[in-house]
């Protein structure tokens, strides 16, 4: 799924949206609730991720997005973050011919340089596979954040307006927009968060402008299907203004 898409503000949304963005919070807190390790957390949220998944392939979403693993992850215990790049690569040689199979491109977007080589080419490997499906686009955040994101997006303007490819006055939110990891993606349309907190955390940041937060109390393992549903339903029944009055919203669900 490419193509280019606006930075402009939308002016109307349907009912099912077209992209979910998730922060999948509260694996530890699911673990330390059991007393068990805090992998043993991460491994159970993998269910999750193919539980929503599915949810989101079959209710016709075209994008999801999950955000695996965040820039400031590098902070946690390193026993932790060792156990969390090797589930990372045991889902990937796991789960990605299941994408395949099921009509699914995965694509991968944060800064890689960090992670090993063996990953890096796990990544490439999966992203080349599964390059040409097309029923739904599954974005996975690694190494990701929405001030690197905006960061090394300008860098690549910069660079046209440096070598005389650009003007400074060519600069718009769209040019910008373009230079984003998935610019050539529809925005998110809904943003959920696990775990009950209820902040973005540098997730897309610029991409989140528009997009209606939903947050959800459920610890990420136990996000399954059930409030998958919840949270599309909750987005339903939402009215997106986009700056308009209730009077004009009304007035074009006439004309339609």
């Amino acid at each position: 799924m490419t193509g280019t898409v606006s930075a402009e503000i939308p002016v109307s949304a349907d009912s099912r949206p077209r992209h979910v963005a998730i922060i999948m919070d509260g694996n530890n807190r699911w673990a330390k609730a059991r007393r068990l390790k805090g992998v043993a957390g991460h491994r159970a949220g993998v269910d999750a991720v193919r539980a929503v998944v599915e949810t989101c392939a079959r209710e016709g979403v075209e994008v999801l997005t999950l955000f695996a693993f965040s820039s400031e992850n590098w902070r946690r215990p390193k026993d932790e973050v060792s156990a969390l790049m090797t589930l990372f690569l045991f889902a990937l040689e796991r789960e990605v011919r299941k994408l395949h199979r099921n009509d699914i491109c995965l694509r991968i977007i944060g800064d890689r340089s960090a992670f090993s080589p063996a990953l890096q080419e796990h990544m490439e490997a999966a992203e080349e596979l599964t390059r040409n499906n097309a029923r739904m686009t599954l974005v996975i955040a690694a190494n990701y954040g929405g001030h690197w994101d905006i960061t090394q997006a300008t860098r690549q303007v910069a660079e046209k307006v440096r070598v005389g490819q650009l003007a400074p006055s060519d600069i718009t939110d769209d040019l910008i927009q373009q230079h984003l990891s998935i610019g050539d993606l529809p925005m998110p349309d809904l943003m959920i968060r696990t775990a009950g907190e209820q902040r973005v955390s540098n997730f897309m940041l610029w991409q989140l402008a528009y997009t209606e937060l939903y947050f959800s109390p459920v610890y990420w393992p136990d996000f399954q299907e059930e409030e998958m549903r919840k949270a599309l339903q909750a987005y339903a029944g939402r009215q997106r203004r986009f700056g308009q009055t209730d009077d004009q919203i009304a007035a074009k669900a006439i004309q339609q």
